[in-house]
């Protein structure tokens, strides 16, 4: 037993510390492959808990359910202006066939919402309520996926008019498409002789249109909605991941609701509604899982020696601060491209956390400022005053002013502690102080 629990401990140890301290030059081949999928998945179910996915769940589920009806209105005003609403009704049957009688009454909903229409332009009241139901769930959306990404500024205005409702008009002509490919395959394969002999092996391929179908919609959604730069390669990993395990949830939803006659007995015909609230925020928190992945996977190098940067010394957290703003003053003063935190993080070595903590004291005291991309999907940084008044002594100086001193210390009785601290940090630069960043 006491060899056991020393394995164990000796296991904990290595996946709580000894493994974030392995680089990627200490191991490779498989070894490194297998490590940083163990460090993925640690990082994901640790995140789980850090970012609150439950509660940003909850919050999706609640837009969800007050936004359905008149997202919903929009996709059937547009199938049926290419006549093709019952295409639409048939592919969000298969698609959401646990919560087919809900989809019912919802279908009734949106004709009804329909009917107050007049040539397909919806008026007054209604076309407000539909642009703020469509911005919010999206809007909210983008901001649980920037708070994972720790993307501090989301899209602007205008921009988030263009790429929401982009995507809105684009999901159900997808939708509708494939729906009308998959009809076609079936229907003409007796008609083309080359497609005779492979019928089987097409049948069997159209049975995974709905994964497949479900890949490319979370790979699209974790590339697309974050508004910074997701790699295709972890997007696409993270999509066929959580798309699968949507599928499964789907077919153990309906094929396993265990209780559902409770629910019955206790709410009759209400049933429906607190199940919807089940299906939802399982549906959410599958979303939401598939994002820490991504992340995850993108990121896994930049938190090795974590535990370390918990507990950085001060020493420490200073010669960081001098490193990175060096590293933008010198971008800066060859007239190149500004750096992004991940940048930043890449070339000196610094995790991303650390990095991203000192990019935004940085800011705030007014040393850098931040300018976007040109498709602004990501944050670069470059000074915020001449460089060439821009030393060392003046940098900590501001750091150090930086944040609030309006506490009720009395300085009379502690003048002479507080003159000894500021004599103290003006001899420790006094040497160096008038030294540029550029220059070092």
């Amino acid at each position: 037993m006491n060899t056991l629990n020393e394995q164990f401990r000796s296991l904990f140890l290595f996946l709580t510390d000894g493994i974030w301290r392995i680089t990627e030059n200490e191991v490779t081949g498989f070894r490194e492959r297998l490590y940083n999928l163990i460090k993925v998945i640690i990082l994901s179910v640790r995140r789980y808990k850090e970012d609150e996915l439950q509660n940003k769940a909850s919050a999706l589920t609640y837009y969800t359910l007050l936004s359905i009806v008149p997202i919903l209105a929009m996709f059937f005003a547009i199938a049926r202006g290419f006549g093709l609403q019952e295409v639409l009704e048939q592919e969000l049957a298969k698609s959401f066939e646990a919560q087919s009688d809900v989809l019912i009454q919802v279908t009734q909903f949106v004709n009804s919402y329909l009917e107050h229409t007049k040539n397909g332009v919806f008026i007054g009241i209604g076309i407000i309520f539909l642009f703020w139901a469509a911005m919010s769930l999206i809007g909210t959306i983008e901001a649980s996926f920037n708070s994972i990404w720790q993307v501090k500024k989301g899209r602007s205005v205008l921009r988030k008019i263009t790429d929401y409702f982009s995507m809105l008009l684009i999901l159900p002509v997808l939708i509708i498409s494939s729906s009308g490919l998959s009809i076609f395959l079936s229907t003409k394969m007796a008609d083309i002789t080359m497609l005779q002999f492979a019928s089987p092996f097409i049948r069997q391929l159209l049975s995974f249109t709905p994964y497949v179908l479900t890949w490319i919609t979370f790979t699209c959604i974790y590339i697309f909605l974050p508004n910074t730069k997701v790699k295709i390669k972890n997007a696409l990993l993270s999509g066929i991941v959580t798309g699968t395990a949507f599928q499964l949830f789907q077919f153990v939803y309906i094929h396993g609701q265990i209780g559902v006659s409770k629910y019955d007995a206790i709410y009759g015909s209400f049933a429906a509604l607190p199940l919807l609230l089940l299906w939802l925020q399982l549906s959410w928190l599958i979303v939401l899982f598939g994002a820490e992945l991504a992340f995850a996977g993108q990121n896994i190098e930049n938190y090795a020696f974590e535990n370390d940067s918990r507990r950085i010394s001060r020493r420490y957290n200073d010669y960081l601060i001098l490193i990175i703003a060096s590293i933008i003053v010198k971008r800066f003063e060859k007239g190149e491209t500004p750096y992004s935190a991940e940048d930043i993080s890449k070339e000196s070595r610094i995790p991303i956390r650390l990095t991203r903590q000192i990019l935004n004291l940085l800011t705030e005291a007014n040393l850098i400022i931040e300018v976007n991309s040109p498709d602004e999907r990501s944050i670069h940084y470059q000074p915020a005053l001449d460089i060439s008044n821009l030393s060392i002594g003046y940098l900590f100086s501001k750091i150090d002013k930086f944040g609030s001193e309006n506490f009720k210390v009395d300085k009379n009785i502690f003048n002479k502690q507080w003159k000894k601290l500021i004599d103290s940090k003006e001899l420790t630069l006094k040497n160096d102080s008038q030294i540029l960043l550029k220059d070092l």
